[in-house]
This record gives structure tokens, C-alpha cells and sequence, in this order.
């Protein structure tokens, strides 16, 4: 049974081979130095991590569930540092010892109430008082496609917006008001609607908080 709380076995063959486009505000990162420790948990091939580190930032470390993406991400950016995640979502890193995260993408991949709420807890444990957590992800859209998808998928999986991709992966696209109830407790800083192309190329309408801890 597939554990859809990790998917690791999909991201390790053909989410490896994919391409991230969601957009990073760099003023959104103006609360924090370049010496702030940011964790940029679902890293992928390590597109954010490089991108940070060539903005300036020099504590700022990758990781992601699946070794063959964290292979592709040293490759493409020797430079900086990555990790693999051996029990996601568990984190090496002490209480409050973290800057930022970066959350991009990534609560598509862990389709469950349960897998996200873990993850979001494991995510305030180690961002400090006032640290920053930048989200980027999909709530739901209108158009045709992904409306015949959530209505095909949501008997299945028990809650409207979860699909399954047609090459291995079960997905989400959340409701405002299930953010909303994740994240209860974070102060909710900035927010923005973007424009971008996912994982398999298709246009569609993402959304991007800038929350700070309590």
C-alpha cells in the first residue's frame, strides 16, 4: 500500500525527471539576514536552495524524501546543501532553531489531513518564535480538467480535490478555508495569487503565503 504521506517510490523515478516552476518573492525573505538558517523542506533537484544561496543567503540547507532528486540537486548546485529525509516528516534540526522554511509544492505531495497536519507541526517545532514559513501551493481550480478529476477521485480518497496523476502520484488542491484550519496559530504576513506551469506543464492559478510563527 502506498504510504501518501511519502510517495517516496514515485519521486525517486518520475518526479525525478520533473520540472518546479513555482515562483520565489525574494522581498518576502527581507525579515530575515543572510546568515538566518532556512530549511527548504521538499527541495526536489534543489532549485530554491541554489537560488538562495546565490541571492546570498549562506545557511540555508535542501531536503527531500527521495535520493535520486537530492542526487540531481548536488549536481546542479554543488554549491549548496542537501539532505535526504530518512523519516519524514521528522527533522535533525532542534526546537526552534530555524529561521525560514520553505514550503513549495509540497502539500500537493501529502494529500492527507493527517500527513499535513504532522508535517506543519514538525514545521513549527523547529522554526523559532517569529520565524518565517513561506507556502506555495494549489487550491482548487475551476477549470474543466481538474473539476472532472476531483469529482472522478473524490469517493475514493474522501475529500474533494485529491487525484491521481497519470504517472503515479495521488495529489491535492486544498479549499481557502482547509489552509486556514492548518495553519491556525501562524500570522498570516503577506499573500498572492501566481500564475505557473505544473510539474507536467499545465497552467494553473497557485497560491503563496508568508506566515510568521506566534
Amino acid at each position: 500500500m502506498v504510504d501518501l504521506a511519502n510517495q517516496a517510490a514515485y519521486w525517486d523515478s518520475a518526479g525525478a525527471t520533473k520540472t518546479f516552476g513555482h515562483p520565489v518573492e525574494r522581498s518576502w525573505l527581507d525579515r530575515i539576514g543572510p546568515e538566518a538558517r532556512v530549511l527548504d523542506y521538499g527541495c526536489g533537484y534543489g532549485r530554491l536552495t541554489g537560488l538562495l544561496a546565490e541571492w546570498g543567503f549562506g545557511n540555508v540547507e535542501g531536503v527531500d524524501v527521495a535520493p535520486n532528486l537530492i542526487a540531481r540537486a548536488r549536481e546542479e548546485h554543488p554549491g549548496a546543501r542537501f539532505a535526504v529525509l530518512d523519516d519524514p516528516p521528522r527533522l535533525e534540526d532542534g526546537d526552534g532553531s530555524v529561521d525560514a522554511v520553505l514550503l513549495f509544492a509540497l502539500l500537493t505531495c501529502v494529500p492527507t489531513d493527517d500527513g499535513q497536519r504532522a508535517l506543519v507541526a514538525e514545521l513549527r517545532r523547529v522554526l523559532r518564535p517569529g520565524g518565517l514559513l513561506y507556502v506555495s501551493d494549489l487550491c482548487l481550480q475551476q477549470d474543466e480538467r481538474n473539476v472532472a478529476r476531483y469529482d472522478e477521485f473524490a469517493a475514493k480518497y474522501g475529500t474533494y480535490g485529491i487525484f491521481e496523476t497519470g504517472d503515479g502520484a495521488v495529489c491535492r488542491h486544498h479549499s481557502p478555508d482547509w489552509f486556514g484550519e492548518l495553519f491556525a496559530g501562524f500570522e498570516r504576513v503577506a499573500d498572492r495569487q501566481v500564475l505557473i506551469r505544473t510539474m507536467n506543464g499545465n497552467p494553473i492559478v497557485g497560491t503563496q503565503l508568508l506566515l510568521a510563527k506566534g
